[in-house]
């Protein structure tokens, strides 16, 4: 298969698995969000185990144990990784997905705005109308519901975040996950530990299928994550930001359609202004690249004229 070809694919079927996620939590009730977690948490690092002993990456893992500064970092990476799996999970237990769904809509504007705030980046005029529509869109939905649509916004922090994190450390997507799974394993099995005592825990007590769901929710989590980072070594970024739209649709989809969670006139308008502004975004971003690569070839355009002329 092409490589482009096989990029999109896998970045098709990572965004598509993420945006079924609420299918695969919602049944795993009645265990609670944090006991979901620990089992995420704890499956997710066997499963990495397996595959870092795989690809024989071993060498880089002890590598990276050795960096006290990147290894702070991850630490860091995991801690907020685990608020955004615990938050999101809450969410699914408690019937609230469209808000959570509106979490990875408002995530691209927090990105911006990240840049802003701590990378002191320069924003263009169409950003920073984005970022005041997606503002606007916060006001609308926050009266609807009676409150800040707390949620969504840890969801979009937590994993903005995150991402700022990753990106400063630069680790492979398999050596992370196995390192972050690892900073967050301990407290999870006290945790499991501590449930069993109380005998409240699910795992062996529901049924078997149950605990089949629940061990394989690491599998679920390694799964997307190796895909996406396969498809970012050869999937153009914008082609990237586009499908990553795909997962809060699916989302959205799934909890009115399926969970028949309300959507009332003005929390739809809500999101259609965060549409709007991601709009504004998406077409700022494609049309800077545009300009970019016209630039670039027309750089190279000389120097190309240039070799090909016969010496």
């Amino acid at each position: 298969m092409d490589p482009l070809r096989r990029g999109y694919l896998s970045a098709l079927t990572a965004n598509v698995l993420w945006g079924v996620f609420p299918l695969y939590f919602h049944a795993l009730r009645p265990a609670g969000a944090v006991e979901v977690l620990a089992h995420r948490v704890v499956w997710s690092l066997l499963t990495m185990v397996l595959v870092i002993a795989a690809i024989r990456h071993w060498r880089r893992v002890g590598g990276l144990l050795k960096q006290t500064k990147r290894m702070a970092g991850l630490a860091a990476a995991a801690v907020l990784i685990a608020v955004n799996w615990g938050v999101y999970i809450f969410a699914v237990n408690t019937d609230r997905v469209v808000e959570a769904s509106l979490g990875y809509f408002i995530n691209p504007l927090f990105v911006i705005l990240l840049g802003v705030l701590v990378l002191r980046e320069r924003l263009r005029p169409v950003q920073w109308t984005a970022l005041g529509i997606g503002a606007v869109a916060v006001v609308v939905l926050s009266v609807d519901y009676g409150h800040l649509p707390w949620i969504a916004l840890t969801l979009a922090a937590s994993f903005g975040c995150y991402g700022l994190v990753k990106k400063r450390l630069g680790l492979p997507a398999a050596e992370g996950l196995l390192l972050e799974s690892g900073v967050l394993t301990l407290p999870a099995l006290v945790y499991l530990f501590w449930l069993t005592n109380q005998h409240e825990s699910t795992f062996g007590t529901v049924s078997t299928w149950h605990s089949v769901m629940l061990a394989g929710s690491g599998l679920l989590t390694a799964v997307p994550l190796l895909l996406f980072a396969e498809a970012a070594n050869r999937v153009p970024l914008s082609g990237l930001g586009i499908l990553q739209y795909l997962t809060p649709t699916l989302q959205l989809i799934i909890g009115v359609a399926i969970f028949s969670e309300p959507l009332p006139p003005a929390r739809l308008a809500g999101f259609v202004i965060v549409w709007l502004a991601l709009a504004l975004f998406s077409w700022d971003a494609f049309r800077v690249a545009r300009r970019n690569r016209a630039e670039r070839n027309a750089a190279a355009a000389p120097h190309d004229e240039t070799a090909a002329a016969p010496a």
